[in-house]
C-alpha cells in the first residue's frame, strides 16, 4: 500500500514567495494546500477531508492576519494538534512572543532562511526525513 504523503497547507498572500514554497515542498514529496489569506485558509481547513500535518503561515494578510488565524486553529478541537510555522517578514520581539505564545511551533524571517531551510525544519517537526 502507498503510503500517504505529508500535507502541508501554505497561508501567504505574497503570490511570488508562495509559487517558491509550493514548488519547494511540492518537489520534496508533499502535498500542498495553498490559502492567499487567513479567510480562506480557515475555510479550506473546514473543508478538508484529510487536515494538513503542518501549516505555513505569514502574519500580515488581508481580511484575517496570521495571528488571528492561528487563535482560531488553536481553538478549535479538530485542528488545535496541527504544528503551525510562522514565516513572516516580522521581526519584532513582541510578534515572536505573541505567536510563539498563542501556540506556534517556530517562527522564521523570511528573509534569514532560505526554502531549503524551511523544509529542514518542516521535516524535524513531522518527522519526513
Amino acid at each position: 500500500m502507498e503510503e500517504q504523503k505529508k500535507k502541508i497547507m501554505i497561508i501567504e498572500d505574497d503570490y511570488f514567495v508562495m509559487d517558491i514554497y509550493h514548488t519547494k515542498l511540492t518537489q520534496s514529496g508533499f502535498d500542498v494546500i495553498s490559502a492567499n489569506n487567513g479567510l480562506d485558509a480557515l475555510k479550506k481547513l473546514q473543508e478538508e477531508k484529510q487536515i494538513p500535518d503542518l501549516i505555513l503561515l505569514d502574519i500580515i494578510m488581508p481580511y484575517l492576519g496570521g495571528l488571528e488565524v492561528l487563535e482560531r486553529i488553536k481553538a478549535d478541537e479538530q485542528l488545535k494538534s496541527i504544528p503551525v510555522i510562522l514565516l513572516t517578514n516580522l521581526s519584532q520581539k513582541a510578534e515572536i512572543d505573541k505567536g510563539m505564545g498563542l501556540g506556534a511551533k517556530d517562527y522564521l524571517i523570511k528573509s534569514h532562511f532560505t526554502p531549503s531551510e524551511v523544509l529542514e525544519k518542516i521535516n524535524l517537526l513531522i518527522g519526513n526525513a
